[in-house]
Parts: structure tokens; C-alpha cells; sequence
């Protein structure tokens, strides 16, 4: 299967970006532009009725609103992102250090390679539990072990505490025999943005790199900058305001800098980076953010296949029950990682 992006970065060049297409069509479901457009009247008034409203414009939300906001995103996550069924989950609390879980998919055995799982939260909500229907459907189609990690989050903590976690999460994950061939780093939205900053650690530490990244709708910029442009110049995500999104994120992000080095990662040639996959929905306020993240990989010499899937929002994979999409994207996303591993052997 080949993977391709090309063109210009307009979503509306049908003969650019959406030129080549193997892993979809031209244009998304049916049940997912129904979805998306119910969405786009249903988040705006849910968001109203929080409060959130008002972060739109001036004010940013309380810590005590996310406290509040945090666990209806989080079970509705689960709720609409089912677990498999025969998967198999191991939970790991290590006092004053690493947490998170493991999780084998129905059929999958423990085996030396595995996937690094980055949920996705704007830093601020979600778990390995959210994101375990997501999980296990990876370990299926791989056949490979995944290990989750639960991470900090705002406004509890503050930057950098998240990517301190990812980054003592694969150093783990190393003590325990693993050695960096053998693992895939994978990730959504924030998650995109704690693997970049792991490879700039690895790099800085002489730590090397995993085999490969697949990452799925990717921060790259946390001040939201690019998302607020992309609103700006007139795109309406049925999902995510960037203005909200931003006003969340600072909440984990508090007074740092916008140019702190961990904050705009620098992704350089002398960088060894790992063949990587990208997906991101073209209805995303996000979607400059993936886009981004590959043209810097691709700019320091690396190898990196972004795939902009019409008609979808952000982390769609997630959520099988919306949209036919989900499905085939995991299993493009199966097939890129098990790829790695096949050119390797077959050298």
C-alpha cells in the first residue's frame, strides 16, 4: 500500500492533497458528513451550557470547570469508543513512578515488540481508559502488545510535567529489556506533541529512537497558533474552537514561553527520526498541526507519509461507531507499522 500527500495545503484542491488516495476516497461517508454536520450544531450549545462559551472570547475556563467538565468528556469517550471484546488489560501504578497499562488485544500474546500508546487530552482530560477501545484495535491488527501511559495532567500539573512522563515512560520501557528497535511510539493530538518532544530528548541524551511513529491528528504547535489561524481564515471545525482549545491548553501550559525549546520542539537534520505515519481528519482546525509536523520531518531528511482523510474531525479513529473511516484508518495505520518490521527482515 502506498501512502502519499501532495500539493498544495488547501483542503479544497481536490487534485493536490486528495490526488492519491489508496487507503480512502474522495469524499467521507455518508454517515460521517451526517454526523459531523449534527455535530457542529450539538458541541456549540453542549459547550454554552458548561459555561465554556464565554472562553471563546475573553475569559479562560477555571480549573474547577475542568475539574467538573473532565469526567462527562471522559465517559463519553468510553462510551462511544467501545473495547474490543476478549481484551486484555494489566494495569501498572508504580509508586512515584511510571503508570499506565498494558493492554493485549483479543488474540495477542506478550512478544518483544510493542506499541507506546500517547493519548490525546489538551492535556487536561482523558486516560488510558478513554482510549483503550483505540488501543486494543492497534495490538489486534499489529498483533503486537501496547503499553499506555497515564501521564499528568493540567491544571494539576504544569508544563512540562506531561512530557516528563513520556519520556521516563520509554525510558521504562528500555530498563525492561526493550530496546528501541522494538518499539513503535504511537499517539493522539497532545500525544503527537510528548513524541516529538521524546525524539528531542533521545536526540539530546543519546538515547536512540524508536522504530516508527504513527501519530493521529498531531499537536505540533501548543499555543494553538496555527489552529487560530486556520479559524481565522474562516474554518469552522464541528468539533474543536481554537480559541477554546487554546485557553485550555494554557491552563497546563501556565506562563511559559512560546518559544521554550520543549514548547516549539526543534526537529533538526542531525536528528535520527523514525519512519513515521500521520493522519488527520480535513475537517480539523487541527489539521495545519499534522501537516506541520510533517513537512519538519520531511524538511530534516526524514521519512514521514501523511494522510489528510476527508471529511473527518479530529481523532475520528476512535470512534468506529461514527463513521466506516475509523476502521480503515487503524487498519492503514496497522499496516504502516507492520510494514517497519517486514522491510527490516527482508534486508
Amino acid at each position: 500500500m502506498v501512502f502519499t500527500a501532495r500539493g498544495p495545503e488547501s483542503d479544497g484542491d481536490p487534485a493536490g492533497e486528495h490526488a492519491d488516495m489508496p487507503w480512502h476516497t474522495r469524499r467521507g461517508s455518508r454517515r460521517s458528513r451526517t454526523l459531523n454536520s449534527s455535530l457542529g450544531l450539538a458541541i456549540p450549545a453542549l459547550s454554552s451550557g458548561f459555561g465554556l462559551r464565554s472562553v471563546h472570547a475573553r475569559t479562560a475556563p477555571s480549573p474547577a470547570m475542568i475539574r467538573a467538565y473532565r469526567p462527562i468528556v471522559n465517559q463519553s469517550m468510553i462510551r462511544f469508543s467501545p473495547v474490543p471484546r476478549g481484551t486484555s488489560v494489566s494495569t501498572v501504578r508504580e509508586r512515584h513512578g511510571v503508570r499506565g497499562e498494558w493492554v493485549h488485544g483479543p488474540g495477542v500474546t506478550p512478544g518483544g515488540t510493542i506499541i507506546y500508546y500517547l493519548h490525546g487530552s489538551g492535556f487536561v482530560v482523558c486516560s488510558p481508559r478513554t482510549h483503550r477501545g483505540l488501543v486494543s484495535r492497534l495490538s489486534t491488527l499489529t498483533g503486537l502488545p501496547a503499553f499506555s501511559l497515564d501521564y499528568r495532567l493540567g491544571p494539576e500539573y504544569r508544563f512540562p510535567a506531561a512530557g516528563d512522563d513520556a519520556i521516563a515512560g520509554y525510558q521504562w520501557l528500555l530498563d525492561r529489556g526493550y530496546s528501541p528497535n522494538q518499539i513503535v511510539v504511537a499517539g493522539d493530538s497532545a500525544g503527537g506533541h510528548m513524541a516529538l518532544d521524546l525524539l528531542a530528548h533521545n536526540h539530546a541524551h543519546g538515547i536512540g529512537q524508536p522504530r516508527a511513529m504513527v501519530l493521529f491528528s498531531p499537536l505540533s504547535d501548543p499555543t494553538f497558533g496555527l489552529s487560530l489561524a486556520r479559524q481565522n481564515s474562516g474554518h469552522r471545525d464541528p468539533m474543536i474552537d481554537a480559541r477554546l482549545g487554546a485557553n485550555v491548553i494554557r491552563m497546563y501550559l501556565g506562563d511559559v514561553p512560546d518559544d521554550h525549546p520543549r514548547l516549539t520542539i526543534p526537529v533538526t537534520p542531525e536528528m535520527a527520526l523514525p519512519p513515521t505515519l500521520i493522519q488527520a481528519g480535513s475537517l480539523e482546525v487541527m489539521a495545519d498541526d499534522a501537516r506541520d509536523i510533517h513537512h519538519r520531518l520531511t524538511a530534516a531528511g526524514g521519512r514521514s507519509e501523511l494522510q489528510i482523510w476527508p471529511d473527518q474531525t479530529h481523532v475520528f479513529q476512535m470512534f468506529p461507531l461514527f463513521a466506516p473511516e475509523a476502521g480503515r484508518a487503524v487498519r492503514a495505520a496497522s499496516s504502516f507499522v507492520t510494514q517497519q518490521f517486514d522491510s527490516s527482515s527482508a534486508r
